[in-house]
């Protein structure tokens, strides 16, 4: 008896094993080879040209290679600033070879790169319809927050994040981004002093500078408190780097594999690190003490609000999610600044003329004196500087967004599993768009404003539009002013013969080799 029920059992066994490697036979077959050439039929059957679909990789090992062999050449400097087949090596080659809205694969994922102006303003205004890209598990350990979330969650966190980046909230942030531009330049006066000028790394302290910035506005501390975090942060960056450019197969995260359990670790220990800054502050919160004007007591404040007036934590966020939002606020913070500092010194050296126009600017409304928001908002020059340096460098050379369901855009029929990417450096370089001089630094195109500069087209979107607009470009652009203004005051500059002129996409557009300048005490 006891035989045949264990036979019973076995039979079960092996029966219920065979329907699920057949069960999950047909899904990977359906999700890697029949869907994709599914799909690949259909972009066909519209016009729509681009790279054939190879089996599950697609396009995976042709934009590593790609990306390896760009990263790898050092670029002249005084060329012009044509960052497409650098930053986008491989959507730069097909839009040039197969022609607009073409395709490549990520994966089994067809992916079109829009070219039209319209159709990707099209795109970043209707945030509903046209989603995120699921990122890979392991990705989302670095960050998420409102960057990735979508539909009700997304509306809920943008709502309470709002409230932390008024301009009015952002005056009180002044004083801070002040504090910290000085102490940086406290440090380079000391190294240039003997001499009178010297060359410097600019890149670190910029990194340090944004760094601090962000941990005095948003957490009330300062760098060397959060300097763990950032480390940490930056570490994530390169493990993400790795990730989103591999192919993610279903589960992998689960593996142990020495760089899973690494991103693992790091994840909880600056989860565990902003947990403790967040329940010190709410502790004090419920001892009676204000909130603070930085952006995590503003944020727990609006959070608040959002509880009592709606008489449920359904409307609000939860600790977890606060926490995300910190991550995000320590990152996107930091990196979006210092890069467009570093870029807009890198071109000031190679466009004195502008360099001596900036200052001159700044010594006219403010000599030495310590410059303040209303004289930030009028300069002009320093503004249309940063403007052409975010048109030519964008901080973020891509971004891309996926249908849920099959869907017009413009003369197109999208069926449902469509990525789409929206080139924002091929679409900033464009001569069809900006010109003949489109590659080349030329500030005087904003003299009167974005919108004159782009004659009225979407052409111009170096923090991305619509509804998911980066809601701390306002941060971004003030801080960015007082740190140029007060640097201008204080040196002048120029590019030292030991820079390697190699700008790369590592989630932001960075100096692969530093910033080596000469400064000269004025």
């Amino acid at each position: 008896m006891i035989d045949q029920n264990m036979d019973i059992f076995y039979t079960f066994i092996t029966v219920f094993s065979v329907i699920f490697l057949v069960i999950w036979s047909w899904k990977f077959l359906k999700w890697s080879w029949l869907t994709p050439k599914n799909l690949e039929k259909k972009l066909k059957k519209q016009g729509l040209k681009g790279t054939p679909y190879k089996f599950l990789f697609g396009d995976y090992k042709e934009l590593t290679n790609m990306l390896k062999e760009a990263n790898s050449n050092i670029a002249n400097l005084y060329d012009d600033d044509d960052l497409g087949p650098k930053a986008l090596p491989l959507f730069d080659r097909t839009v040039k070879k197969f022609g607009k809205n073409s395709y490549v694969w990520l994966g089994p994922n067809p992916t079109i790169t829009l070219t039209e102006p319209e159709l990707i303003k099209d795109v970043t205004i209707k945030n509903f319809q046209y989603l995120k890209v699921p990122l890979n598990p392991l990705a989302k350990l670095l960050m998420q927050g409102v960057l990735i979330m979508e539909k009700g969650e997304w509306a809920k966190h943008r709502k309470i994040i709002n409230s932390a980046f008024h301009l009015e909230k952002l005056k009180h942030m002044v004083p801070a981004f002040y504090m910290c531009t000085s102490e940086m330049l406290t440090k380079w006066e000391e190294i240039v002093s003997s001499k009178g000028s010297c060359e410097i790394d600019v890149w670190p302290y910029l990194q340090a500078l944004t760094g601090d910035a962000i941990s005095r506005t948003a957490f009330g501390s300062n760098y060397e408190d959060g300097k763990k975090i950032f480390e940490l942060q930056r570490e994530q960056a390169d493990h993400y780097i790795e990730v989103v450019t591999s192919l993610y197969i279903p589960g992998w995260r689960f593996l142990p594999t020495k760089l899973n359990r690494r991103m693992k670790e790091i994840s909880k220990i600056v989860n565990n690190s902003i947990r403790n800054i967040i329940n010190a502050r709410m502790k004090a919160m419920k001892a009676g003490k204000a909130c603070g004007n930085d952006l995590l007591g503003i944020l727990l404040e609006s959070n608040s609000k959002e509880i009592d007036q709606h008489g449920s934590k359904e409307f609000a966020m939860s600790i977890e999610q606060v926490i995300e939002e910190c991550k995000l606020f320590y990152f996107a913070g930091q990196e979006t600044t210092s890069v467009l500092l570093v870029w807009t010194l890198i071109l000031l050296c190679r466009h004195q003329e502008w360099q001596s126009r900036a200052r001159e600017e700044v010594l006219q409304l403010f000599g030495n004196n310590k410059p303040d928001i209303d004289g930030l908002n009028h300069l002009k020059i320093v503004t249309m500087v940063l403007n052409e340096v975010l048109r030519l460098y964008s901080p973020v050379v891509a971004s891309i967004r996926r249908t849920t369901e099959e869907t017009k855009l413009g003369n197109l029929t999208l069926p449902e599993g469509v990525f789409l990417l929206l080139p924002t450096i091929l679409i900033h370089h464009d001569p069809k768009l900006w010109g003949n001089d489109a590659k080349e630094f030329k500030p005087e195109r904003f003299e009167e404003g974005i919108s004159k500069a782009t004659k009225g087209q979407f052409s111009y979107f170096p923090f991305g539009w619509g509804p998911r607009i980066c809601v701390g470009q306002n941060f971004a652009m003030l801080e960015a002013k007082m740190a140029m203004a007060m640097i201008l005051q204080r040196f002048s500059f120029e590019i030292s013969p030991s820079y390697k002129h190699a700008p790369l996409s590592q989630i932001t557009l960075q100096p692969q080799y530093g910033a080596q300048l000469i400064l000269h005490k004025i």
